[in-house]
């Protein structure tokens, strides 16, 4: 296989390379060794920062959420919900950094209104009696599944071409030289090489591991953060408390729910990582501190995510805060390192709100590289709201649904009332993909066993479903059911207490007493 330019990581940042590769012309593949939004692109809050939240800990990384969080509400509308934001201090908190909160947002260039103490309250019933201080803010809430849905869907419509379940297993180097790739296809068990100008590695916390297989050298710190989910929406708004940035500080409207974290931990490598108990209530405590309901709501999963912060200089024995961490992204030209890689690029770091800058930094590099001069069009062209990517959005499916005449498309899911035809429609996307139909690449492209239930009812729906259509066979609905339910059970597992802990054994009875798994 030959391209242009080869991507590693189809998360947020690799699926907007793509798009803007694609925009300017080159070709392009796009290799993913699970599927999208498999790493920190899939395990974060949702939250299109204001900027707000780095004032004092990173002011560059605060400009660049800014300006990239009003150009992303103007280019991709459909995935945002503009709920705004508000930063609330409770008594205890640092009084100085509230009092010098304006101030500093407005020399970073991020609008700041002060709320009176009611207005704020009226603004989120739920806030703390004890509010001492609030802000509004410009935040917003971002769907990052179907934001890079909809890009990987418009690269693609361009001449990409993105191959899932391939992972790179090494590169052939020579004379300082990527000549090929070499990838193995999960599915199939066979090895594609590919034969790209410039390879591009976005493999976020894996991009240290990735450039090892060439040589190269760069050094990651990984920073577990888990996130909790609620089984109603908590606030209209996202609330951020008014302090340095620690755990549990910041709950995001998710649709019909609410997420609440982040957590920080240092934690040796990004493949083994899963939310711990410990965790989980100190997110709550902190949590209820600002919004006292977060202390009896029901939670109906939790899950993490590693984020990739780069090394730089310091000394590998050094434990620094991992919030102290710049959340700037890093842009490395191998070319211009000891090892000296003429065609690699790896790009790793940012944030999700910051995806298009790095990916337009990123793709100025490799055609500057190519000879090409064609301007990057992301800044100003819309992101197209895809097939591909709409079924990701809470609330639609049931409304479709509803309006439909006919009584004869059954619902898979009834917690988020998802039906035969979207699964379809699914499976016809995914196919178009090159890609192969599962429960967890249905899962993530719809509300399939996002809802109370955690997969409990519709998994095994979903299954039968599927071998009805000829998609499954033999046992491989009951290793998908496995590998699908544990996926959820991970989640549930810190969260056993009261109606979790009943719903959980409700899930073992019917899934170990019919199918025998085992979990």
């Amino acid at each position: 296989m030959q391209t242009q330019v080869l991507i590693i990581g189809a998360g947020v940042t690799g699926t907007g390379l793509a798009r803007d590769l694609a925009l300017r012309g080159v070709s392009c593949i796009v290799v993913e060794k699970r599927d999208i939004n498999a790493g920190a692109s899939g395990g974060n809050h949702g939250l299109l920062h204001s900027g707000a939240r780095y004032i004092v800990s990173d002011p560059a990384a605060a400009r660049e959420c800014h300006r990239e969080n009003r150009l992303l509400k103007s280019a991709a509308p459909h995935c945002i919900e503009q709920t705004g934001g508000i930063f609330a201090a409770v008594a205890g908190d640092d009084e100085q950094y509230a009092a010098d909160f304006p101030g500093r947002c407005r020399q970073c260039g991020i609008p700041v209104r002060a709320l009176d103490l009611e207005e704020a309250r009226q603004m989120e019933p739920g806030l703390s009696r004890g509010l001492i201080a609030a802000f509004e803010v410009d935040d917003a809430a971002i769907d990052p599944f179907k934001l890079s849905l909809d890009n990987i869907a418009h690269a693609r419509q361009q001449g990409c071409r993105l191959l899932r379940y391939s992972r790179v297993t090494g590169f052939d180097v020579t004379n300082s030289r990527i000549r090929h790739t070499k990838v193995l296809d999960e599915l199939t068990d066979q090895t594609r090489h590919i034969e790209a100008d410039v390879v591009v590695n976005a493999a976020g916390a894996w991009a240290g591991i990735i450039a090892g297989l060439a040589g190269a050298q760069i050094r990651m710190h990984y920073s577990k953060g888990s996130l909790l989910v609620t089984q109603s929406r908590i606030a209209r708004r996202v609330v951020n408390r008014l302090r340095m940035p620690t755990d549990g500080d910041i709950l995001v409207p998710g649709g019909t729910v609410s997420i609440l974290g982040t957590s920080s931990c240092r934690v040796d490598s990004p493949d083994k990582i899963y939310p711990e108990i410990p965790e989980i209530d100190t997110i709550i405590d902190e949590g209820a501190a600002m919004i006292p309901e977060l202390a009896t709501t029901r939670y109906i999963r939790a899950y993490c995510g590693v984020r990739p912060l780069p090394a730089g200089n310091r000394k590998k024995d050094e434990n620094p805060d991992d919030r102290s961490v710049s959340r700037g992204y890093e842009l490395i030209e191998h070319d211009r390192q000891p090892e000296e890689i003429e065609n690699l690029i790896t790009i790793t770091g940012g944030k999700l709100t910051t995806y298009r800058l790095m990916a337009e930094k990123t793709a100025d590099r490799v055609c500057r590289r190519l000879g090409i001069r064609e301007p990057c069009r992301t800044r100003s062209a819309p992101l197209p709201d895809t097939v591909d990517a709409r079924w990701t959005e809470p609330g639609l499916a049931p409304d479709t649904w509803l309006r439909k005449s006919t009584t004869n498309d059954v619902l898979l899911c009834e917690c988020e009332m998802v039906p035969e035809s979207i699964v379809t429609e699914i499976v016809e996307n995914i196919h178009a993909q090159e890609g192969r139909p599962d429960l967890r690449a249905i899962g993530l492209r719809s509300r399939i066993g996002k809802g109370p239930c955690q997969g409990t009812f519709c998994s095994q729906r979903l299954a039968a479903f599927l071998y009805d259509q000829g998609h499954l066979e033999n046992r491989e609905g009951i290793e998908e059911l496995r590998a699908f339910l544990r996926e959820r059970w991970r989640g549930q597992q810190p969260l056993l207490w009261n109606r979790s802990l009943a719903q959980a054994e409700l899930l073992e009875a019917m899934h170990c007493g019919l199918f025998s798994i085992e979990l």
